[in-house]
């Protein structure tokens, strides 16, 4: 009984798996063009923040820094302003570090869907090749006047399979590269600013 199910199941063929892939390869771009979004709208202004940082950390006052960074938006200017309103160096570092955890969790937000794509789409190409193989082997054995026709269609099908499979895997793995090298490039930046922050309100006794 389970094995007749099973060869049922089989005899489907792979034109769901077609659909699969179609679908998990929007679900990439709609990820992938939200995630940029995302980066550019959360994005601080270089040169307003640098230089107002710059003078903070050369001698300048905390008020001055804070009032600047009140004005700026983007994902460094959020981090150090958390640290900058706890005032004192300690509960200023525990300030910045729960705020960077917050902050790492919208910015990897899509990115296991997106690995998961990247790792999984050539195995399901993989898997409608083979139903696609099993539904071949059927139709001959059938040994039908159509059966050569049935079995060039079903192999055809199959090979189609693993060709959509390659084309959402490939580029789903250059998605999901390029956007952990952003966040993990934007978080090293602002853990480093950070340090050099909470070292500046130190030195200030604090």
């Amino acid at each position: 009984m389970l094995a007749k199910a099973m060869l049922n199941f089989a005899l489907l063929g792979a034109w769901w798996v077609l659909w699969l892939l179609v679908i998990m390869s929007f679900l990439c771009v709609a990820i992938g063009i939200e995630r940029v979004v995302y980066f550019v709208v959360n994005r601080t202004p270089a040169g307003p923040f640098e230089a107002a940082v710059g003078r903070y950390l050369s001698g300048g006052a905390r008020d001055e820094l804070e009032a600047s960074l009140n004005l700026q938006k983007g994902v460094e200017a959020r981090v150090l302003l958390a640290g900058l309103r706890a005032r004192v160096a300690a509960a200023s570092q525990h300030a910045m570090q729960g705020t960077i955890l917050f902050e790492r969790l919208r910015l990897e937000r899509g990115l296991l869907v997106v690995g998961t794509v990247a790792s999984t789409a050539a195995f399901i190409g993989l898997f409608g090749t083979v139903l696609g193989i099993i539904q071949a082997f059927h139709e001959l054995s059938l040994e039908s006047t159509d059966s050569g026709k049935m079995v060039m269609s079903a192999i055809s099908e199959a090979l189609v399979s693993t060709a959509v499979a390659l084309m959402v895997a490939i580029p789903a793995v250059v998605l999901y590269n390029f956007l952990t090298r952003m966040v993990r490039s934007q978080l090293s930046r602002i853990e480093s600013l950070a340090d050099l922050v909470v070292a500046r309100m130190r030195a200030e006794g604090t």
